[in-house]
């Protein structure tokens, strides 16, 4: 039988919420890190304990936490994307043009919307993970992405 455990529940002061707005200027199909500017927000604002929320405003790219040392795991993360929808696959949808269906299936099967513990002000990530914005498009675009903090101000810097 698997075992489990858990540390016990903190209980933290008075909790305020922050909200941002990040800009992010795609390339075109591919991954963006957006880690050192939701990194920045929390510096910003203070922040101390808590959770951060990000939550992508579009349908045709997305979110994901991924490994950040090895470029080669985006690289197969985009091919097996491009398998599973590929842009060659009879859509009825394809008002935007051909890779606008298989951009909403792949962020179908990702995510519009994260969220990450945040401990002394910094997204409490592991060590080999970054937060990143996909763009699903093959053209550049410019995207939004809501950052929101709630939880605990630490010290100022």
């Amino acid at each position: 039988m698997a075992r489990t455990s858990r540390t016990p529940a903190r209980l933290s002061g008075a909790v305020r919420h922050a909200e941002a707005t990040l800009q992010v200027e795609t390339p075109g199909e591919g991954f963006t890190d957006i880690t050192r500017e939701a990194t920045a927000f929390l510096t910003e604002i203070a922040a101390g304990d808590g959770v951060l929320t990000v939550f992508c405003r579009h349908t045709s790219a997305s979110l994901t936490i991924q490994e950040n040392a090895d470029p080669d795991v985006q690289t197969d993360l985009l091919t097996a994307l491009r398998t599973l929808a590929p842009r060659t696959f009879r859509w009825v949808h394809d008002t935007e043009g051909p890779d606008d269906m298989p951009a909403h299936v792949r962020t179908m099967l990702s995510d519009a919307s994260l969220s990450i513990p945040v401990r002394g002000g910094r997204p409490w990530l592991g060590t080999w993970q970054g937060l990143y914005l996909v763009e699903h498009r093959d053209r550049p675009h410019r995207r939004e992405v809501v950052l929101t903090f709630t939880g605990t101000l630490g010290q100022f810097p």
